[in-house]
């Protein structure tokens, strides 16, 4: 199977309906073919916003919404997004509290990120695991981008294949 494009859209039309389609190219790769994207998708969602509205993307209560349900139902997707171009962060941005400051850039609330971070980590290392695969450096790399530090001990208690 041909790898998707780096690039998903998604219609503020599929954003308004909830409408998961755009990620169904991800979602039918074999694991071992979606993790090997770890890092490389780009999410670009096309709402539309008047000059004058000052909100960010995740401000917009229906582009939140789009988020918090493909993030409920493809797990996996923050571990594919592009990491350097701010991709994951403004994905993340749309599932926890968060601030933005001139200075410091995006600030997630800290036992926010904590509980979302181990949380994820723990569910994709399953998922990982259950297909004989392994994914921790990427999963590290993800936290790392998102300024969480993962203490050398995280995996101690989590088994090994």
């Amino acid at each position: 199977m041909a790898h998707p494009p780096p690039l998903v859209t998604v219609s503020a039309d599929q954003i308004r309906s909830l409408d998961l389609s755009p990620l169904a190219p991800l979602a039918a790769l074999p694991l071992a073919e979606r993790l090997a994207l770890g890092g490389r998708v780009e999410l670009q969602l096309a709402w539309p916003t008047a000059p004058d509205d000052p909100r960010e993307l995740s401000e917009i209560p229906e582009v939140r919404l789009w988020c918090l349900r493909a993030d409920a139902e493809q797990p996996w997707l923050p571990l594919l997004l592009e990491r350097s171009s701010g991709t994951l962060a403004r994905h993340v941005a749309m599932l926890l509290p968060h601030r933005f400051s001139r200075n410091e850039g995006l600030q997630f609330a800290p036992d926010s990120l904590e509980l979302w971070i181990s949380h994820r980590l723990f569910q994709l290392d399953a998922l990982a695991r259950a297909a004989g695969l392994e994914c921790r450096q990427g999963l590290a790399q993800m936290a790392a981008v998102l300024g969480y530090e993962l203490d050398p001990g995280f995996w101690a208690f989590a088994p090994r294949r």
